[in-house]
Formats: C-alpha cells, sequence, structure tokens
C-alpha cells in the first residue's frame, strides 16, 4: 500500500498546526516541511543582518539542524516560528560581534549572489526597496530589527514579542517609533538629492 501524504491546502504551504499533527506519526517528512515553509524567508533575514550569502546559508543549516534536535519542537504549545527567528537572529549577531571583534569590516552587499532569481535579488533589484535599506542603516539596531521581522519577515507583533523578548505594548510602540525614525531619514534623503 503507498505511503498517504497530506497535501497542502494552500499554494503547497501547511500552517504549523498542520505540521505538527503531521509529526506526531511522520517527524522526517514534518521536518521537511518546516524546512521548505521557513528557509527563504530565515535565509532573507540572515542574509539582511550578515550582508553574506554563504554566512546566511550556514545560518540557515545550523538553525535547521538544532530545530531537528529539539525535542519540544513539534509539541503543541511550543511556537517553531519564534523559535526559528529567535535562533536565526541569535547566531546572526553572534557572528557580527565576532566579526567585530577580530576588527573586519561589515559588506553593504552580500558577497555572492543567487544564481536563480529569487525574493532577495528581486527586493535588491528594486530600487525603493534598495533606498529603503540603505536608510535602515541610519536606525539603531533595535529599530532595524523590528522592522525587519515585521515587514520583511512578515511576522505578527506577537510572533515579534517571543521572537525578541518584549512585550507586546513595546513591540507596538518601537516599530512605530521605527517607522517615524525612518520616514525621517527617507525625507531627508530626498530634500538632500533634490
Amino acid at each position: 500500500m503507498p505511503e498517504l501524504r497530506v497535501v497542502p491546502r494552500t499554494g503547497g504551504i501547511l500552517d504549523d498546526l498542520e505540521i505538527k499533527r503531521i509529526a506526531a506519526t511522520d517527524r522526517r517528512h514534518a521536518i521537511d516541511l518546516v524546512v521548505r515553509k521557513y528557509r527563504e524567508r530565515l535565509f532573507h533575514h540572515a542574509l539582511y543582518v550578515l550582508k553574506d550569502y554563504e554566512e546566511a546559508v550556514d545560518v540557515c543549516q545550523d538553525v535547521f539542524i538544532k530545530a531537528i534536535r529539539e525535542k519540544r519542537f513539534f509539541d503543541p504549545q511550543f511556537k517553531m516560528k519564534a523559535w526559528l527567528f529567535r535562533v536565526t537572529s541569535n547566531q546572526c549577531f553572534n557572528i557580527v560581534r565576532d566579526r567585530r571583534r577580530r576588527g573586519a569590516i561589515l559588506e553593504s552587499m552580500p558577497a555572492k549572489k543567487c544564481s536563480e532569481p529569487d525574493q532577495a535579488e528581486l527586493v535588491h533589484n528594486n530600487e525603493q526597496q534598495r533606498r529603503i535599506l540603505r536608510s535602515m542603516e541610519g536606525l539603531t539596531r533595535d529599530h532595524r530589527e523590528i522592522l525587519m521581522l515585521r515587514y520583511y519577515s512578515d511576522l505578527s507583533y506577537a510572533e515579534i514579542s517571543e521572537v525578541l523578548g518584549i512585550k507586546l505594548g513595546t513591540v507596538m510602540s518601537r516599530l512605530s517609533r521605527a517607522k517615524n525614525k525612518l520616514l525621517l531619514i527617507l525625507e531627508e534623503e530626498r530634500i538632500i538629492e533634490e
């Protein structure tokens, strides 16, 4: 008798609860589904922080290995998405901190581009997006991180709260301040260009 696989309902992506149900009978398949669902988003998040294609790939691989080893990962109350982004952020910031200790200067663009056009390349090809990303460099680390989690990684306020370990109200106020500061920077740059 052939093995039965759950057919995804919308666009080939299952929600986390459905993946957890699959994990109860087929952990290997569930891990594969998690990797397929989150690999691009985690990669783009790591790439933004690290500015290095190969390091971003390595971080994502390490994060998924940690997920495989995390015994609670498929528990009903475990917040997989928040955990994945928190571990990715922590790994990236450790690498950045280590670079600074060694005296390395961060490059503003990835060292190597993807051979296939993907979402990161499309974003970088869009002048408006490049301008926004450049302008974000003028923000504090906290403001850059919260904007990336909300608008580039598409996390909800509750998920950002989990990833950053801060209260929901703090997420909303920090996000508001970050957006206002970014708008000021963009406006100043527009005035200078004119």
